[in-house]
């Protein structure tokens, strides 16, 4: 038995004959027969029986009949719930984020994508890379902006740009926010430094960096929150690095460095998972908010 026998089955219950339940579900009343005879034979029971040129429901079809329109009703809800079309789409979307790019970067964009899709229930978490990742393979998340480097071949990763990290260390009077100066690498040895944690990929290309230019540094505290970090470093606690993005806007009692000859960046993707059934809103709002916020990035911020 299945939903089509069923249909079948509604359909002759529903129709004077059964010819004219043929021609309403466009097959010949010979199939239409076959069907009901197969149906009542998996079932044990008559559900017809012919008086003169009429068919006649019995008991146990108008018992049937009662039970078969719940399931079509039930399977047409089941298929409208996963339907893949952008405009029939009613799944809730779930996008996670960093609570950095949230607060520095996506300001703009999700209002720009609200307005785009204001039909779409869009949910948006926060949390590290590690976290995101292992809801996209979950499927807990339809979409993530992540960090890169991430090891895991069952993603799909859409590249955005990448993002400068400067070095911040404390200042007696407050500073404009556009002068970036000069350090040599030497002049990091031996400092206290506030830094994301090591379970943050942000720190993973920090601590690369530090690497290259052969500093070890002596990090004395460490926070996920970039603002938290901030005030750290404005009331003297030690030094940071931190994105660009964050240090932008009023100025504030903490100077802006690079490494002479050593530039540092991170990396910024979306991550989808690697599927054969791509769900399309999932790939649409992936197009567009790549195209947002790439062309945020080249004009030097977001709207």
């Amino acid at each position: 038995m299945d939903i089509h026998q069923l249909e079948l089955f509604l359909a002759v219950m529903d129709s004077p004959s059964m010819t004219r339940a043929a021609e309403k579900i466009h097959l010949s009343p010979g199939a239409v027969s076959l069907q009901l005879h197969n149906l009542a034979d998996e079932l044990h029971t008559e559900l017809f029986v012919r008086r003169g040129k009429k068919l006649v429901a019995t008991p146990a079809a108008l018992r049937l009949a009662e039970h078969a329109k719940e399931v079509v009703r039930m399977m047409g809800h089941i298929q409208q719930l996963f339907e893949n079309d952008l405009a029939k789409d009613v799944r809730p979307f779930h996008f996670a984020t960093g609570v950095t790019t949230l607060i520095y970067q996506l300001g703009g964009p999700l209002r720009q994508l609200r307005k785009r899709y204001p039909n779409a229930e869009i949910r948006v978490t926060v949390g590290v890379t590690e976290e995101m990742v292992a809801g996209i393979l979950d499927r807990r998340f339809d979409l993530a902006l992540i960090s890169l480097p991430v090891s895991e071949a069952k993603l799909r990763l859409i590249p955005l740009f990448d993002e400068e990290l400067l070095i911040v260390r404390p200042s007696a009077n407050k500073v404009g926010s556009g002068h970036v100066g000069s350090m040599r690498s030497a002049e990091l040895a031996d400092v206290p430094f506030l830094l994301y944690p090591k379970r943050s990929n942000v720190r993973l290309v920090i601590d690369k960096f530090f690497a290259e230019i052969g500093v070890t540094p002596r990090v004395v505290m460490e926070a996920d929150d970039t603002e938290a970090i901030k005030r750290l470093v404005e009331s003297g606690f030690g030094y940071s690095i931190l994105p660009q993005h964050a240090l932008r806007g009023s100025s504030h009692f903490f100077q802006k460095f690079r490494v002479a000859g050593h530039r540092l960046t991170r990396s910024l993707a979306l991550a989808t998972a690697q599927t054969d059934c791509p769900r399309r809103l999932t790939e649409s709002i992936a197009s567009f908010l790549r195209s947002t916020l790439v062309e945020s990035d080249s004009s030097g911020g977001t709207a």
